[in-house]
């Protein structure tokens, strides 16, 4: 079938679709069902069946002909090793750290928090609360210290798993130190921590508390696998929430192992045995569903890579990867091809490494604009595939399902809504916008198996951020537009619209043009508070490598472009060169603090910027056009 007659089968029949789409996992009892509708816009997936998501991402394929297929790859530029571990050492490993688990008390249903750097321990750890029926909660290692016990104190785990260190190009981050820390600020007291010790640096152990990684392990029985059910949840993922307190997404098992293994073939285009690549970390849902459940459950091998676009050593590290492991299907992140691309602008280091094996680069987590596609698609000669999801999702919203069909790509769309997403675009009192009208992002309820059920202890929130602004509706909070081939565009979130003089404008739109300047490597365009308009643009552009034009020029141009594509009513009048602009360490533009910053009002620092230093240079910067006071 292609993708239409695929998508028109599960609306003919959702039920019929993600019972047969169920057949591919391994059950202990199999759904008699696929929805529960639970009341009140509350919806739940093969509930009434019974499942384990680590037999059905590491056992099976033991058991059916993979025990001596490779199941993860380590490889890491930033110590100099590389490790390959099978499918029968995977549950080997993940058998007998989970053993150490239960003989620490961890049952089914407690909480287990991670806290770990990019090797394959952590996807282990994982596994291994996954095997006993444990929910984990995979926090981003070296994250702050009050950020690490805010969610302590959500989701009260029995037990942390976190390791001594990690590494970064150039320093070596000390994890205990603020895991010390958060759990001391905690109010709610952990039983054990199980700590792996990195050679790059060794930590003290807390006696009675702390264990060793491999100290835990000495002389317990490896654990079986715990059936649990449909809907029990597998994990727990924060995301930041804009009230302060962080969102805990849910993901129930069953539904994420059937979505997630659909996803593999029909997007990724990937067949079992093939070798698939998410750079990207742990401690992002990307990690969770593309690093460790999704190749894994679909017998796929999967590359952990602990290093950096650029600077582990070089610009070609990804291209040194995709060549020695025959990765065939690529995903990262937009941030992390531009900067590759602001690096080596003329492709260079891509000439030197043969990349026949590879099928298409995959890019998400933020808004791929035009000029980095193209590059990649020239330099690269492969297809570039830019698809939209969330963190709540869990995996693609719209996308081009390339091993269904491979749909013609059209620069700046992540094409269309895949099979259990029906998108619709709204104004604002909930009218369905016409073809090419910028609108709210929103989804007809029910929503897909593997997406959230809820949010974890806040249901109320749940219904608040997500349920009620368009009533039976998902809210993305991603504002965008259809076109008549009911391929999606994604322009901006919903706050970064902004309204100048009465005209609603995307951002998104002003960045795509100003990252088109040849020598722009990167840019973004935040809305200033504006007393005449209310709002009005401001640019800031990060130059190729190797410009040295009068910064002067450069903007002017800026100024020129927008005013030519866009036009006056753009209003576009100030842009700023700067080094670098600030972001959370997946990648995402910290565009609502720059605005802050801008209009000199007061803000948190949020969690996840991964350098604070550079909101200085964005506060310099602004004061040269009179912001920022």
């Amino acid at each position: 079938m292609n993708y239409r007659e695929t998508y028109q089968s599960w609306q003919n029949d959702p039920e019929a679709f993600w019972l047969e789409q169920a057949r591919a996992i391994d059950w202990v009892e199999p759904p008699t069902q696929a929805l529960f509708d639970r009341g009140d816009d509350l919806f739940e997936w093969y509930a009434d069946a019974k499942v384990n998501g680590c037999y059905n991402a590491v056992d099976r394929h033991v058991e059916n002909g993979r025990a001596d297929q490779l199941a993860i790859i380590y490889d890491s530029p930033i110590t100099g090793t590389k490790s390959n571990i099978t499918y029968a050492e995977l549950q080997t490993r993940v058998a007998s750290l989970a053993g150490a688990l239960v003989a620490q008390g961890v049952t089914k249903g407690d909480r287990v928090v991670i806290y770990m750097p990019m090797v394959p321990e952590a996807l282990e750890a994982m596994l291994a609360c996954a095997r006993i029926g444990a929910v984990h909660s995979v926090v981003f290692g070296g994250f702050a210290a009050n950020e690490l016990a805010v969610r302590i104190n959500d989701c009260t785990p029995k037990a942390i798993i976190a390791a001594s260190c990690g590494l970064e190009p150039g320093r070596v981050v000390q994890y205990k130190p603020l895991l010390d820390g958060a759990i001391e600020m905690a109010t709610h007291k952990v039983d054990t921590c199980i700590i792996l010790q990195r050679d790059a640096h060794r930590c003290d152990l807390v006696e009675g508390r702390d264990v060793d990684w491999h100290d835990a392990q000495n002389g317990v029985d490896p654990a079986p696998c715990v059936p649990v059910e449909g809907n029990h949840p597998a994990y727990i993922l924060y995301t930041s929430g804009t009230t302060g307190a962080p969102k805990g997404v849910v993901r129930a098992t069953a539904g994420h192992l059937v979505a997630l293994n659909w996803t593999m073939k029909n997007i990724y285009n990937v067949d079992p045995g093939d070798v698939f690549w998410a750079a990207s970390d742990v401690g992002w849902v990307v990690g969770h569903s593309y690093i460790c459940y999704g190749p894994l459950i679909h017998g796929n091998t999967t590359v952990v890579f602990e290093g950096k676009p650029v600077g582990t050593p070089d610009a070609g590290t990804f291209w040194r990867v995709i060549e020695e492991h025959n990765v065939r299907s690529f995903f990262t992140a937009p941030t992390a091809i531009r900067a590759v691309k602001r690096e080596d602008p003329k492709g260079e280091f891509i000439k030197k490494y043969d990349l026949s094996g590879l099928r298409a680069l995959y890019l998400a987590g933020e808004r791929a604009d035009p000029d980095t596609i193209e590059w990649a698609q020239n330099k690269l000669g492969k297809p570039v595939y830019d698809h939209w999801w969330q963190t709540e999702t869990g995996y693609t919203i719209a996308g081009n399902p390339a091993g269904l069909e491979a749909l013609p790509v059209k620069i700046g769309s992540p094409t269309v809504p895949m099979p259990g997403y029906e998108v619709h675009i709204l104004d604002e009192a909930g009218h369905p916008q016409k073809p090419g009208e910028l609108g709210a992002i929103a989804i007809k309820l029910p929503l897909p198996p593997g997406t959230l059920p809820t949010l974890w202890n806040a249901t109320d929130r749940f219904r608040k951020s997500y349920l009620t602004t368009f009533p039976g509706y998902y809210e993305t909070g991603d504002a965008g537009m259809m076109d008549k081939d009911g391929y999606l565009y994604i322009m901006a979130r919903t706050d970064d619209v902004i309204n100048v003089a009465g005209h609603r404008l995307s951002t998104g739109a002003m960045e795509e043009v100003l990252a088109g300047h040849p020598d722009v490597a990167e840019c973004a365009v935040v809305g200033v508070s504006d007393q005449l308009k209310g709002q009005s643009p401001v640019g800031f552009v990060c130059l190729s490598k190797g410009v040295n034009r009068p910064h002067a020029d450069i903007t002017a141009e800026c100024v020129k472009r927008i005013r030519d594509q866009i036009g006056p009513v753009a209003a576009f009048k100030q842009a700023l060169v700067v080094d670098r602009l600030p972001k959370t360490r997946s990648g995402k533009i910290l565009r609502a603090t720059m605005v802050k910053i801008a209009d000199g009002a007061e803000f948190k620092l949020p969690a996840t910027i991964d350098d604070p230093a550079i909101l200085d240079e964005i506060r310099l910067a602004l004061q040269t056009i009179g912001y920022a006071k």
